[in-house]
């Protein structure tokens, strides 16, 4: 394929993914989304009379003595919110085992989340990073920058294929001034990060989403298969047809799986499991059902 045909195929795989994201974010996730992410703070609306249950606290007394009547101060919510999509694009997330990759997932993601803040009058910004950050769109609205961002998340190239979670949370900490919601997209295949993401956490809404591929659940017994790391560049034999080898890497698996679910539980961070292979809606439903329900 030359490089014309290459950029093409990028170009519509992109537009697929805006097509389909923008269907969903409208139809489906729209209303969902509006529920489970709120604004800052509320802003003054008006003035009206005062309604048996109104908050006593919201009585302006300045206006109640000019007008004779009790009048309470209206607020409205203050809707804009400014989302930050964070997304691991190492060389990890470069593997699929079936017809996606992680990065080719992370995208559809990127781009849902991103239609689903813009459709909510949201700020949308974007954050890559792979050894360290690779490339940081500040928030902004309008489609443009959602559509520039899954183009990014699909043909980002970095130097360094390793992954620092924690270079990214420290970006974030130093640029991010106000409050953001961030939707943090990766394989989470890194270590140390805890203290990091924890601390980025405490100070702004975080929501991880986690990749995964169905190989690190189940290993099928194919005889002997070099494994490389990606990353690294280092590889090693593992004889899949022996039951005790792939068992054993499933339980590592499934261990850092668990250990990563209690850590995100622990600090407060609403998270959700997507496959590069299963139907990834009904974890996003469940997702924010629950924040729906604990914001209300």
């Amino acid at each position: 394929m030359t490089d014309e045909e290459s950029i093409e195929e990028m170009m519509r795989q992109v537009r697929r993914l805006e097509i389909r994201a923008r269907r969903l974010a409208s139809e489906t996730f729209s209303g969902e989304y509006h529920s489970s992410f709120k604004g800052a703070g509320l802003d003054f609306d008006e003035f009206r009379e005062y309604q048996p249950g109104d908050e006593i606290r919201f009585i302006d007394w300045n206006v109640t003595a000019r007008m004779q009547e009790t009048y309470v101060r209206k607020f409205r919510e203050e809707r804009e919110l400014s989302v930050v999509i964070v997304v691991d694009v190492s060389g990890s997330t470069d593997f699929g085992s079936d017809r996606l990759s992680k990065r080719e997932r992370a995208a559809e993601l990127t781009a849902l989340m991103g239609f689903s803040a813009r459709y909510n009058g949201d700020k949308v910004g974007l954050l890559l990073f792979s050894n360290g950050p690779e490339l940081y769109l500040p928030p902004r609205k309008g489609g443009k920058t959602v559509i520039r961002a899954i183009r990014e998340v699909l043909t980002a190239a970095p130097e360094d294929p390793q992954t620092s979670i924690n270079s990214a949370c420290e970006f974030l900490h130093q640029t991010l001034k106000r409050k953001s919601l961030i939707f943090f997209i990766s394989d989470f295949v890194d270590w140390g990060f805890e203290k990091t993401l924890g601390s980025l956490a405490q100070q702004h809404d975080v929501v991880a989403l986690s990749v995964v591929d169905p190989l690190e659940e189940e290993i099928p017994a194919v005889g002997k298969v070099q494994f490389r790391d990606p990353e690294t560049g280092l590889s090693t034999v593992v004889n899949t047809s022996n039951p005790n080898a792939r068992m054993g890497l499933v339980k590592l698996s499934r261990r850092y799986r668990e250990g990563l679910a209690a850590f995100f539980n622990k600090r407060g961070i609403d998270h959700a499991e997507v496959s590069t292979t299963r139907d990834y809606l009904p974890a996003l439903h469940q997702l924010f059902q629950r924040r729906a329900r604990r914001k209300n």
